[in-house]
């Protein structure tokens, strides 16, 4: 008949014990991970697109050592993570909390032009709402004042133009439609706001030529001759200059 082994509470008190100590002898040592540590680590996992993990640890950076080295850097990342993933809201609302929260860092800058691609983005055709196109034309008229001698205010200058030219495209889409529709008033209401907030695109011959039009349809005498001489005034380089020749030969 075999005895069975008597294990005492007081041996069973302690071996608990030990092994409660133990681990919280681990976890203190995994909490005493230098900043630099993270760091590391969050950049290690970063470059190998593990984002959400490194997102963690940027995350730790912010809130524990908000005024450490790394702290510029953990939310230029955070909002990289925003961005690589397609979160363009969210991404530029952290590229923005950069150049607030760390004016003089040296991440600041790309911060601030990251803040106008993320509108850009988001910047729909132009026959649709173009609130975020003007966002982004916004951001980097920011960026340009801010930034005046730096060469990236020329690349902001190209992105501006063309998200200009996407505005006045929607004007000429809509004085198209009103044109089409034989609602002319409507038509030269739109011409007029494009010629006059966007000289510098594209569309601006285009909308004085249509304009012309209407009026020399409607046999507007005047106001054909005030919009023949806008046109030879303004339009530096012209295309339809033979159009608007043969409608002043047959003006009275």
């Amino acid at each position: 008949m075999h005895r069975r082994l008597a294990i005492s509470p007081f041996l069973l008190f302690a071996f608990f014990a030990l092994f409660a100590i133990s681990c919280s002898s681990s976890d203190t040592v995994e909490s005493k991970k230098s900043v630099d540590d993270i760091y590391a680590e969050a950049m290690k996992l970063y470059r190998g697109d593990d984002w959400t993990e490194a997102l963690s640890n940027f995350d730790i950076i912010k809130l524990q050592y908000p005024a450490s080295q790394y702290a510029d850097d953990a939310q230029y990342y955070v909002a990289e993570i925003s961005y690589r993933r397609g979160e363009f809201v969210l991404a530029a609302f952290n590229y923005s909390s950069v150049r607030r929260s760390f004016p003089t860092s040296e991440l600041a800058k790309p911060a601030s032009f990251k803040v106008a691609q993320c509108y850009e983005e988001l910047a729909l055709p132009s026959d649709r709402d173009q609130e975020y196109t003007k966002k982004a034309i916004n951001a980097y008229m920011d960026f340009q004042n801010i930034y005046p001698t730096d060469s990236l205010a020329l690349v902001a200058l190209e992105h501006i133009r063309d998200l200009r030219g996407r505005l006045a495209e929607g004007y000429m889409l809509v004085a198209e439609h009103y044109t089409t529709t034989g609602s002319r008033k409507s038509a030269l209401i739109y011409y007029d706001m494009l010629i006059k907030e966007y000289p510098d695109t594209q569309y601006y011959e285009d909308a004085l030529v249509e304009k012309l039009r209407i009026h020399f349809g409607q046999a507007k005498i005047e106001d054909c001759r005030a919009t023949i001489s806008q046109y030879r005034r303004t339009v530096q380089t012209p295309t339809r200059k033979n159009e608007v020749d043969q409608m002043e030969k047959e003006l009275p």
